[in-house]
């Protein structure tokens, strides 16, 4: 009798592992883990009652509820095999967790306009592509890296005082609420460009533009009046007086930085030009004016920011704004539009697109309440050599395994441009050679290049019209560039499928989406336009000065509410 008080009764662990619901993964996992051990009879426990230590490490029945209370301290303290075995088991869920989807669904819930708690510091605005003739001549591929020039005025701006009454019709497009599940539309044979709209002015007026993140300024095409304006989606922004910016102001000190002849202490207005790399270019001066915009809980705000009354545009400009009304410049730039909602203090600078995979359209939101930190891949941002542009250091860069040389580097490393604003994706000299040289490795049973295809440099012709690009892209291999490191295990990678750097053309032919560009910047930088950005959030965090991207589905916003397994 006395050895079986002695002898410690036999302890199993148990883990149990919850699993929430395929429909609803916000519930989360739980896991719970206990010990248990046969209890000796209830009567046989009143007739010697062990030492108060065997009491802590042997399990009591409740006789009401039937569980059993076990001493954590005992079984889990003293005894490492189950401590890791508890362990073990919690790294291989979170391991399956891990391996599951990189959707941005995730611990995510849709925004709701009814929750109070929501935060107001993020803007949320549709995206839609641009239909028309791009894909058709590769001289109309728009290549949106804008920088400002000197600028050489040739005429000069008259404005108006009337104010014109706005007609009270606006499309059904520009009525969307932000915070709604934003329709998409589209055609395999979009322009790749993305648009999102604004509302201006008091009363506020619609106007469609381009999402750039490449150019520093936001414009809108202006009747001040206007030399050279394209056909745009609406009627051009009428200025006063009282909204001209003048010269002094430190936005045109920022814009006018290029200017070789001096400031114009006795002008009234502040002239600028923008040139872009497809040799387009804007020429305006800068006003100030409300900009309407919807918080991410539905309720509206206003601001007043500064940006151009573009009244002379050249180049593809011309062709290109029949569907828009003027750019949004998304730099680092402190007159890019979130720069300025930031120094108001409506917005953390942060900024994030969502480009759908199929070109249908997407999201863009100011502000750091829709970043799902955690899963997401981070890399540094670079100040040099481009201080106004998003880009990162890039170490390898290969096609399936066969590394690509990245041509001429800066310390060893590449740099990777990331360019909403340009519709293709340019690779150094070097690089583009090396990827052509490969895909002559693509089988001509099944795809043969077609010189009479002119709506990119490299077409194939298959035997029956492509209609979408996952009927060919066994024969592709991704694109995988690699940051941080040359060894895997402390590097960050971004993994470009077929989709991103394909395109199908109005023949159904499958063209490279992918160009030289050797004229880039010196030739120096890998440049993302939106082909190869799609199919990914991605994320700009100029407070903490990093990169971020996660695969999605860009369907619509949602925000993080916790990790898992807390």
């Amino acid at each position: 009798m006395e050895d079986n008080t002695n002898d410690s009764p036999p302890v199993k662990g148990v883990v149990i592992i919850t699993l929430p619901p395929l429909d609803n993964p916000s519930l989360g996992k739980t896991i719970t883990a206990f010990t248990l051990s046969d209890s000796p009879p209830q009567h046989q426990q009143q007739q010697q009652e062990p030492p108060q230590q065997s009491q802590s490490s042997v399990p009591q029945q409740d006789s009401n509820t039937g569980f059993f209370h076990v001493s954590l301290q005992r079984s889990f303290l003293f005894r490492p095999r189950i401590v890791l075995g508890i362990l073990g088991i919690s790294i291989i869920a979170l391991s399956f967790w891990s391996s599951l989807s990189q959707e941005t669904l995730f611990e995510l819930r849709d925004v709701d306009r009814d929750d109070h708690n929501s935060s107001n510091s993020s803007f949320i605005l549709p995206l839609y592509p641009k239909r028309g003739s791009i894909w058709n001549s590769r001289t109309d591929v728009e290549f949106k890296l804008g920088r400002f020039v000197d600028f050489k005025p040739d005429i000069v701006m008259e404005l108006v005082n009337d104010q014109e009454k706005i007609a009270k019709s606006v499309s059904a497009a520009t009525k969307l609420d932000s915070s709604a599940n934003f329709p998409v539309k589209g055609n395999i044979h979009s322009d790749g460009l993305y648009y999102t709209y604004m509302l201006v002015g008091n009363p506020p007026k619609p106007y469609f533009l381009d999402i750039d993140t490449g150019s520093d300024l936001m414009w809108i095409q202006c009747d001040a009046p206007c030399t050279s304006c394209a056909k745009g989606a609406h009627p051009l922004y009428k200025p006063r007086n009282v909204n001209m910016i003048p010269p002094k102001n430190p936005y045109c000190v920022e814009v006018q930085e290029n200017l070789r002849s001096k400031y114009c202490d006795n002008c009234h207005q502040c002239d600028y030009e923008v040139e872009y790399a497809d040799h387009s270019s804007s020429v305006g001066v800068l006003a100030k004016d409300t900009l309407q915009l919807v918080l991410a809980n539905g309720t509206g705000t206003k601001s007043d920011v500064v940006f151009g009354c573009a009244y002379d545009q050249q180049g593809t400009l011309l062709n290109t704004l029949a569907n828009t009304d003027g750019i949004l410049g998304l730099s680092r730039a402190p007159i890019s539009l979130p720069s300025q909602l930031a120094s108001h203090g409506f917005i953390n600078n942060v900024i994030g697109h969502c480009l759908a995979a199929d070109t249908n359209g997407g999201y863009l939101f100011l502000g750091n309440d829709f970043v799902p930190h955690w899963r997401m891949s981070w890399v540094p941002m670079l100040n040099a050599p481009f201080p106004n542009l998003y880009q990162a250091g890039l170490m390898k860069m290969n096609y399936g395994s066969k590394e690509l040389q990245l041509g001429s580097t800066r310390d060893g490393k590449g740099t990777v441009v990331f360019d909403s604003g340009s519709t293709c994706t340019y690779f150094t000299n070097q690089a583009y050679k090396a990827l052509n040289s490969m895909l002559e490795e693509i089988s001509s049973e099944v795809l043969v290049k077609d010189a009479s295809d002119t709506t990119l440099p490299i077409c194939w012709r298959a035997k029956f019209p492509v209609r979408s690009i996952t009927e060919v892209r066994q024969f592709f291999k991704p694109l995988n560039l690699q940051f941080g490191s040359k060894w895997r295990i402390a590097s960050t990678k971004l993994s470009i499928p077929a989709e991103g750097y394909l395109t199908i053309s109005e023949k159904g032919n499958v063209c490279l989406g992918i160009l030289d560009g050797s004229n880039i910047h010196d030739g120096s930088a890998i440049l993302l336009g939106d082909i190869s950005l799609r199919g990914q959030l991605f994320v700009y965090d100029n407070v903490n000065e990093k990169i971020g991207w996660i695969r999605s589905n860009c369907e619509r916003p949602q925000k993080l509410l916790s990790l898992p397994f807390f």
